[in-house]
Order: structure tokens, then sequence, then C-alpha cells
């Protein structure tokens, strides 16, 4: 079998398309490459769900936390010091089985327990907690001077918020985020190590390579190719993210912009 025919057999397998059975024996580098780089579609959908809800999220929780009102203050205090507070790997566990308790109370919970529901909605709520302590951060770093020019224009209320405020609070968190979201990424490759199973071995790139490390008693050849394509996978967020920034400091000189930096977490 030629490597393409490989990729042709194996390169979706991962989501069910393809060859059902994985290679039992004698197994190729390309093999490897194909169902490791398979398993990424996973990761990229656990990270491309999880921030695209969480950014909302993660606005409405800083503007919780700063707010005067303590009904509202205290629900977004609580919230980021309990996904911040707790590991994201025992997040998973946790969540799985009270799927699995709501599941015996009301079938229609029956799609949380999937790895596709389940598990996104708590790397949903995980990088909510993380990314609203940032733009809080941010929020409260926003220079007092422009809310008194703002005020002394007469912008006030929901115009004042859309024309400075929150342009101002996303500039500003914007290089801690990017690192939020990469950081996202990476923990994507938690979820079915966790409690999370892969249905009909449909798993991640850390599925394949972890299937690959134990058959061939070797980790130095799929855990080096799961390297790899996370690599690749940060330097994509990286340039995204880059863009955006860049985007947003278009108006400040270039030696003020501020630049993105990435600063690996080794414990989340």
């Amino acid at each position: 079998m030629s490597c393409w025919d490989t990729v042709m057999d194996y390169g979706l397998r991962s989501i069910g398309i393809g060859e059902r059975l994985l290679p039992r024996s004698d197994f190729t580098l390309c093999q490897q490459f194909t169902l490791i780089g398979s398993g990424m579609i996973w990761n990229i959908y656990f990270g491309v769900l999880a921030l695209a809800f969480g950014f909302f999220l993660s606005i409405a929780v800083a503007l919780g936390k700063s707010s005067a009102t303590p009904l509202i203050r205290k629900p977004a205090e609580w919230f980021i010091f309990l996904f911040r507070g707790s590991p994201l790997f025992i997040q998973f566990f946790f969540a799985y089985f009270a799927f699995l308790s709501l599941k015996q109370v009301a079938p229609i919970f029956d799609p949380l327990t999937s790895a596709a529901f389940g598990a996104t909605i708590v790397l949903f709520l995980n990088t909510s907690a993380y990314a609203g302590e940032i733009f809080y951060g941010a929020l409260k770093a926003i220079p007092k001077g422009d809310l008194e020019a703002a005020d002394a224009y007469g912008i006030m209320g929901w115009k004042r918020f859309r024309r400075i405020t929150f342009p101002t609070m996303l500039r500003l968190a914007w290089p801690a985020y990017t690192n939020e979201a990469i950081f996202l990424f990476h923990a994507t490759a938690l979820v079915f190590f966790s409690g999370f199973p892969a249905w009909q071995q449909r798993g991640d790139a850390l599925y394949y390579a972890n299937y690959f490390a134990d058959k061939t008693f070797n980790p130095f050849v799929p855990y080096p190719i799961l390297a790899f394509y996370f690599i690749l996978l940060t330097l994509t967020v990286i340039t995204i993210f880059g863009a955006i920034n860049r985007r947003l400091t278009r108006h400040l000189p270039q030696e003020t912009r501020p630049k993105l930096r990435l600063r690996p977490m080794l414990v989340r």
C-alpha cells in the first residue's frame, strides 16, 4: 500500500470516514503521520469551539467581576475561582460522571456524555474563567485619562463602552489572551485521557500517538510526530492572533505596540 493510499484510508478516520480498523502490525511512518494528523481534527474542533464561545462568556465574566453590585460580582468571582482553582483533568472527570448521572435522570442529556459535546463544554467553561481574569485585569488597566476624555466629550454608557472601553480592554489583553488560546489547544490533548471515552477508537492526536507507542514499544516516533503537529498548530494560532493584534494596535506608534510573546505554562 502506497502512502497516498494510506492517507486516503486513514486521513479522516477520526471522524468516521475511511477505514474502520486500525493497523495491527508493520506500522509505517506514513500510517503514524496520517492517523495522528487525523486525530488533530478533534483537537482543532475542541479548541476552536471553546475559544469561539468562551470569548463572549469571558467578557461577560470580566464585566461581572468589575461590577459594583455584589449579586453580579460574587458569581463571577466564584466562577473564576472554581475553574482556575481546580485542575482541568479533574474537571473532565467530574463533568463526565455528572453528565452520566444526568443521563439516568433524563435521556436528553445523553449527548453530553460524548467528548464532542461534554468535553467541549468543560473546555469552554475553563477557558472562559482564565480569559475572564485576563480581560478583568485589562479592564482595570484602562488609563483613566481615556475615560475622562470620553466623559468630557459627552460619550457615556453603551457608546463609551463600545468605542473606548471595549477596544482598549481588548488591545491590552490580547497578548495574554493569545497565550491562553495556545494553552487551550494544548489542553485538548487531555480529553480522551480523561473520563470521556473514544467511541469506536475515534480519538484525538494523543490517542493515536499512545496507540502506536503501546503497539511498537517505541515512543520516540509517535510522540515527536505529535509534537510536530502541535507546533504547527501553535504557529498557526500565533499567526492568526498576531494579525488581529496588529489590527487592534494599528493606530499606535510602531515602538509602543505590544508584542506577542509566547509564555508556556507548566501548570494549568
